[in-house]
């Protein structure tokens, strides 16, 4: 951080310059640090179906080459890219060995593309379609470092190794706080194969799309890896408590948690006077959810008195549900004034069917964000407007003031009309 002060910048030169004879390597103070390069393993698969010829007068195979290859020309140079495959190699009838056949064709690291090119012209459709072992293996491909990670899944049909369910696998990769997004493709879907990679994509937060001719998959894959390469912020994991005391103390910033049906869980923030805290929450609904559900963000006292809330219901099917407060804290005259801990409690009223599994929870994703608070008093927030009893003593005001000028308005046209 560069410091304001001549007199401190003076005093921290000679300990950079300290520093710079011990360290050699690190980063000056006031530079930038490199960003690890983000990460992305293709996961194709080459399982006996996708001989079929449906798809621009080409076998799925040929056209998913095809792809590769355009692909391939266009990774930026900042992506490690790596290639996965399953159902290569075994093909014969064997469940046990048919559901082990995932293999990574080409390592995750700067790219040869001549190299990869030539590894991807050797796959021929061969055996089964073990997707839930193939995400798996490609997770921990991906693993290690800070990097943005992705997989490309490419499919022309649903698992057939039951009963690992390749949307658990997704469920359980998200949980892991990995902040890896599975996108997946669909080759001429059916409804069954369409149904799961769309579970699995949401799960993580991915995308789906659906494969009819080879220009699509070509342009979809490609887009997918360069979004790999743009910059974006990584929610940090954390995990709320049961009550706000003992519950972890949140900075600005993006966080990421998982919530149960009807779970609350409980954060806390620090505002200083002056200052006010934004604070918004979304959970996403990664599976089958009962209609009627909403959300809440409570902000609290330590004692437990509400200062602000907000909350949003929907029905029906969503993706998504959000909602966010303000709470600015007012200024104080005492510079010493210590800062005031507020309590936020993330609600849900979300049920499911009794087939669907509750665990792992949902995914949560809070931000928080603390900025200079309003400085004129116009500013609703600043009267406290929606902070508990402010609110209902401006409306009972409001109704009391109305209810007497109608009052008195009433009487008056009665007695005009009676004199007349």
């Amino acid at each position: 951080m560069i410091t304001r002060r001549w007199v401190r910048a003076s005093a921290c030169g000679l300990f950079v310059t300290l520093a710079a004879g011990l360290f050699p390597a690190g980063a000056a103070a006031g530079e930038p640090v490199a960003k690890e390069a983000p990460k992305v393993e293709l996961v194709l698969d080459v399982s006996g179906s996708m001989r079929a010829q449906d798809i621009d007068g080409q076998t799925r195979m040929s056209a998913a080459k095809q792809a590769f290859n355009e692909v391939l020309d266009a990774v930026p140079e900042e992506v490690r890219l790596g290639i996965r495959t399953l159902g290569a190699n075994y093909p014969g009838p064997d469940k046990n060995l048919g559901c082990k056949d995932t293999k990574q064709l080409y390592p995750v690291g700067p790219l040869d593309r001549t190299e990869a090119k030539t590894a991807v012209a050797t796959l021929a459709p061969t055996g089964w379609t073990p997707i839930g072992p193939a995400l798996l293996g490609a997770a921990e491909d991906l693993k290690g470092g800070d990097a943005t990670r992705r997989i490309v899944l490419i499919t022309d049909g649903e698992d057939t190794c039951a009963p690992l369910d390749p949307c658990e696998v997704a469920r359980d990769i998200a949980a892991q706080g990995i902040h890896l997004v599975i996108d997946t493709l669909g080759l001429v879907p059916d409804a069954k194969t369409r149904d799961q990679l769309i579970c699995i994509a949401e799960a993580t937060g991915g995308t789906y799309t659906s494969v009819q001719h080879t220009a699509e998959l070509s342009g979809r894959v490609r887009q997918l890896v360069g979004r790999a390469a743009t910059p974006v912020v990584n929610p940090v994991a954390t995990e709320g408590a049961k009550q706000c005391t003992g519950a972890p103390e949140l900075k600005p910033g993006l966080y990421s948690d998982r919530e149960s049906f009807g779970q609350h869980r409980w954060y806390r923030v620090s505002v200083a006077p002056g200052r006010e805290l934004r604070a918004s929450v979304s959970i996403g609904a990664d599976r089958a959810v009962n209609n009627d559900y909403g959300v809440l963000l409570r902000a609290t006292t330590l004692s437990g008195r509400e200062i602000v809330r907000g909350q949003e219901a929907g029905d029906g099917r969503t993706d998504l549900i959000s909602s966010g407060l303000r709470y600015p804290k007012a200024g104080s005259a005492d510079d010493e004034e210590p800062a005031e801990t507020v309590c936020l409690q993330v609600s849900n009223s979300f049920s499911a069917p009794a087939t669907v599994k509750t665990t792992p929870g949902m995914p949560v994703e809070l931000t928080i964000d603390v900025v200079d608070g309003p400085d004129e008093a116009s500013d609703v927030a600043s009267f406290g407007l929606g902070r508990g009893w402010w609110l209902i003593g401006v409306l009972v005001l409001t109704g009391l003031l109305a209810g007497l000028v109608w009052g008195w308005v009433s009487r008056w046209r009665i007695a005009v009309w009676r004199t007349n």
